[in-house]
């Protein structure tokens, strides 16, 4: 028992203490800027009694999803870079129909 419980201890410290540098503190902000897309979303959910996507859901995703593709390059995975290469596209996408539904109904008013 002492040895599983060794080797996960050694394990832990390889992952979370051995490898530390700039590279996986860049990867944890882009994460902690990922998942506030979240909590702003469940917190103007909560607010407004139902479900609701606000812009801020889009900027935070925007650049978590911009940090993690620079991490994912950095570290060479090609399935996080896919994922997130595409996902800076639907991102990108919805902001620029959010801006452009704004200027309409700026023009109608």
């Amino acid at each position: 028992m002492s040895g599983i419980f060794s080797q996960f201890t050694q394990w832990l410290h390889d992952v979370f203490v051995a490898q530390w540098d700039g590279w996986i503190v860049l990867g944890f902000v882009a994460q902690a800027l990922f998942m506030m897309r979240f909590v702003v979303q469940w917190l103007a959910s909560e607010k407004a009694r139902k479900s609701v996507m606000p812009v801020a859901f889009w900027f935070f995703s925007l650049g978590g999803g911009t940090l993690l593709l620079i991490y994912a390059i950095r570290q060479k995975d090609p399935v996080f870079i896919a994922g997130q290469g595409l996902g800076l596209i639907v991102y990108i996408r919805n902001l620029s129909l959010i801006y452009r539904e704004k200027k309409h109904k700026q023009m109608n008013s």
